[in-house]
């Protein structure tokens, strides 16, 4: 069957993989239908790693993914502990928890000791025909909801439980530095939360056109304006309760401290390409800020379904760009370009 593999930065290459092994007790087979590319993903394309995880040989990536149910093993019961059976769609967490460590025990599975994770190395992930899961992992979709929505369940729990993270308030202010799929997704959370003002902050106008419509009650082009000092002027000087940063680290995470009101919140959603995070210890001391850096999800998918589900987050409207699984790295070369108005390509099999 075929399969895109990452042979190095910049280097996808098709290629004949075999096909996955039988499903066991407690695993089902999956005919991908839609695989999203995530901005994690991109560190691998570009740098041949992700923070201090290096690929060392050629890795099938992709873990936002959504099919159908093509062999069930006997004991195989979904994430909601129902029995999964062959034809049905399914949304799957590519976090491969072992469900027994004092972590798990605990109810962190994504801070699991022995974690493993579809699409990071040297665990293959979705793009390919075929895999094999565990169930547990799955998520039947409701008939209301496309495989491509599916496969954009998994950056939507990533928002949600930052969201959780940051201990939102009624009509109390919030910053999102960048608006890529997951900042977006972030706002569109804040704005359902009752937060309030919305500030969205980004470099690139489609993004930021999106998340007017999102629901951001003031946008501001980082081109044209200092972030911080924006923030500053349109709330008194005394910036925001809750910032989420959401952009690839780097200098966003001080101007996150920068921008957050005394005792305010910082969320970390970024992840780095350099591996370092640095900010102004004395303004975040003297703020007395609360950080927390989000770890994936946990116990997401029931939620993101009935958010999806009702119109809350209209998914579909992310997707910008739409590719086969032969034109893999020509969606991983655009989404690096950030040319014409890419905001979510999702490759279909």
């Amino acid at each position: 069957m075929k399969a895109a593999k990452l042979y190095g930065p910049r280097d996808f290459r098709m290629a004949d993989v075999p096909e996955p092994p039988a499903p066991g007790s407690e695993e089902v087979t999956v005919q991908i239908g839609a695989v999203g590319v995530c901005g994690s993903d991109l560190h691998s394309y570009l740098d041949g790693r992700i923070g201090d995880t290096v690929i060392q040989s050629p890795i099938v990536l992709g873990h936002e993914f959504a099919g159908t149910v093509i062999a069930a093993g006997a004991h195989a019961r979904d994430g909601l502990d129902q029995p999964l059976a062959v034809g049905q769609r399914v949304a799957i967490d590519p976090s491969m928890p072992c469900w027994h460590c004092d972590r798990c025990e605990e109810g962190d599975p994504n801070l699991c000791r022995h974690l493993s994770f579809m699409g990071l190395y040297p665990d293959d992930g979705a793009l390919q025909e075929c895999m094999t899961v565990p169930a547990r992992g799955c998520f039947p979709l409701p008939d209301a909801l496309s495989l491509e929505e599916g496969a954009l369940l998994e950056p939507l729990g990533v928002a949600l439980y930052a969201v959780g993270l940051g201990n939102l308030r009624l009509a109390k202010s919030v910053a999102v530095l960048g608006c890529g799929p997951i900042g977006l997704l972030i706002l569109r959370l804040a704005k359902l939360s009752g937060a309030a003002p919305l500030f969205a902050l980004d470099q690139y106008a489609w993004r930021l056109d999106q998340a007017r419509a999102w629901g951001a009650n003031e946008v501001i082009d980082i081109r044209a304006e200092d972030p911080v000092q924006a923030i500053l002027a349109r709330t008194g000087g005394r910036g925001v309760e809750t910032v989420f940063e959401a952009a690839w680290a780097g200098a966003a995470v001080d101007q996150a401290v920068q921008m957050a009101d005394l005792g305010g919140h910082v969320v970390m959603v970024g992840i780095p390409s350099e591996d370092h995070a640095t900010f102004t210890h004395s303004v975040a001391r003297r703020k007395g800020l609360t950080f927390a850096l989000c770890r994936r999800m946990k116990h997401t998918y029931p939620r993101t379904i009935a958010l999806a589900t009702s119109g809350s987050v209209p998914l579909t409207e992310l997707i910008t760009h739409h590719f086969p699984l032969e034109k893999t790295g020509d969606a991983f070369a655009l989404n690096t370009a950030y040319q014409d108005g890419i905001i979510k390509a999702v490759i279909t099999l």
